[in-house]
């Protein structure tokens, strides 16, 4: 009997050293600039209670959502008629209470509310951790990802929003990638429903102008056609995500057409940020307030961010916006928050095809000590003590009585560019042969003039006799 072959469920990797060092040098990136804004690290569980999850993200996220078979018998407390049906909806809630996170912020909003009365508001917070989604693996979209967040709760200044958009630019300016940050607000959306006479179906027309980059103009309008738009809302709705021109030009041609409460409220607030974030953009990033973005997530109340790189097709590689009462479906109503969400693994497909990580990016040894007898080896221990306590990443060479070539060849496999060799005559003048693995060159030097080379206070191989 032939074993099968170990695999991973679709949708997940695996990341050898390299790969984890570039996503952590990205990670890294992302939570220096949440630091400087003055936001904290916080953590919750892989799984929530699906009662915290279910209804939060809307219909199409519901159906994303990985759900955890309840320990032990789970099919015990099942209602017998309901598995006959095979009506999995309708039996779930007695064999699963549990499902995997989707998104860290509904976790977030839990946590605020069960631990409100120590907190201290308005907080800060940023969370770096994988989440799960049920979609069908393609490129750029995988079923277990990590998001990289940022949120702010309780206040519902507009300074919070324009923050996030300096946060944005900060870090791709960082990281080096040429992006748009695009722009728009739930309220305008609010108000376009409001301009074409339709109050009841926000969540339908949001949810299919979502949709607008994944099926087209053609998709959208048989989707808005099925769920009772008539062709003159449509047509009305085509012609608002239609404005073109700068920020101004569409604040303006929207000021002249919406007169809803809602509509009016959602330019002034998109009027208001820009006006905050007027000197944040760069050669980099360019800053768009773009009428067809609309994020399919339900909780979203005002302003909205998404991210695409300017350079290669990926999708969005950040998204985000501000809610005024999302953790009111928890018991804690009026906390008015904002946050967004770095993609980190889009965002490595980014960098990775534009091959755009900095050599730094991979902390690879620095030094490999080289010993040829058992004494060598000793005092190859002591000295790469020497090493690590001047913070140099260095390593020896395990067997001994391997030949000299296969020791190279490792060294040269792992791209480190020093080997420190110790022989008898290194051991007799308490001295080590360093060599450079690129240039070839080598000389016989002391452990405090390895270090001064290596941590760039020495030229490498100058006179040391001067």
């Amino acid at each position: 009997m032939s074993k099968q072959k170990p695999s991973i469920p679709k949708g997940t990797r695996d990341f050898g050293p390299d790969e984890v060092a570039k996503r952590n040098y990205i990670i890294g990136t992302i939570r220096k600039v949440y630091e400087l804004y003055g936001y904290q690290p916080l953590e919750t569980p892989v799984m929530e209670n699906l009662s915290t999850l279910m209804g939060k993200y809307g219909e199409e996220g519901d159906k994303l959502l990985f759900k955890i078979l309840n320990s032990g018998d789970y099919l015990k407390d099942a209602d017998t008629q309901l598995l006959s049906e095979k009506n999995s909806n309708k039996v779930l809630s007695a064999i699963s209470e549990k499902g995997l996170r989707y998104d860290l912020t509904v976790p977030f909003a839990r946590y605020v509310v069960m631990n409100q009365n120590e907190i201290s508001f308005p907080f800060k917070r940023y969370q770096i951790q994988p989440v799960w989604r049920a979609d069908r693996p393609q490129k750029g979209r995988y079923r277990e990802f990590y998001q990289c967040d940022a949120d702010v709760i309780g206040s519902n200044s507009l300074l919070l929003d324009a923050e996030m958009v300096m946060m944005i630019a900060d870090v791709f300016s960082k990281l080096g990638l040429r992006v748009t940050i695009r722009l728009n607000n739930r309220k305008i959306l609010d108000g376009l429903n409001e301009y074409i006479g339709e109050t009841e179906k926000n969540v339908a027309l949001i949810t299919a102008i979502d949709k607008l980059d994944k099926i087209g103009k053609e998709g959208v309008q048989n989707e808005l056609r099925e769920k009772g738009f008539t062709d003159d809302q449509i047509s009305k709705t085509e012609n608002i995500l239609a404005i073109t021109g700068s920020a101004t030009d569409k604040i303006s041609a929207l000021e002249k057409l919406f007169s809803g409460e809602k509509g009016k409220k959602g330019i002034s607030e998109i009027k208001e940020l820009f006006a905050k974030i007027a000197n944040v953009g760069s050669s980099n990033i360019q800053i768009a307030f773009d009428l067809t973005l609309a994020r399919g997530l339900s909780y979203y109340t005002g302003t909205i961010y998404e991210v695409v790189s300017n350079d290669v097709q990926m999708g969005s590689i950040l998204g985000g916006g501000r809610y005024d009462d999302l953790t009111g479906i928890f018991g804690l109503p009026n906390m008015s928050g904002v946050g967004i969400s770095f993609g980190l693994d889009r965002i490595y497909d980014v960098i990775t095809e534009l091959n755009k990580f900095p050599e730094s990016a991979t902390l690879q040894t620095q030094v490999l000590f080289i010993a040829f007898d058992e004494s060598a080896e000793t005092a190859a221990l002591q000295y790469a003590r020497s090493l690590r306590d001047a913070e140099i990443r260095c390593e020896l060479y395990p067997d001994v009585q391997a030949k000299t070539a296969k020791k190279f060849k490792y060294a040269d496999d792992k791209k480190i560019p020093y080997c420190a060799i110790i022989g008898s005559n290194e051991m007799a003048e308490q001295k080590v042969m360093l060599k450079n693995m690129q240039s070839g060159d080598q000389q016989l030097l002391s452990i405090e003039e390895v270090i001064e080379i290596i941590t760039g206070i020495r030229s490498n191989f100058v006179d040391l006799s001067e």
